[in-house]
């Protein structure tokens, strides 16, 4: 099984937005997850794009904390 850092290197096996759209979009999905909606199913790409970009994992985290 591959490391984080190979996995960050190899990018996700699945479809991925790039960081643009994941910035335009990561409130959608923050609201979608804070509403139980299936977030992933609404916004594709979204999850593996914050597993593997740290700037917007940065952005997704800094909003769940101020919605939570």
């Amino acid at each position: 099984m591959p490391d984080d850092t190979t996995k960050r290197l190899l990018g996700p096996d699945r479809p991925e937005l790039m960081c643009d759209e994941c910035f335009e979009r990561v409130d959608e999905y923050v609201d979608l997850e804070l509403r139980g909606a299936a977030a992933d199913e609404e916004l594709p790409g979204m999850r593996p794009h914050l597993e593997g970009c740290p700037a917007c994992r940065e952005e997704y985290e800094s909003l769940r904390e101020l919605a939570g």
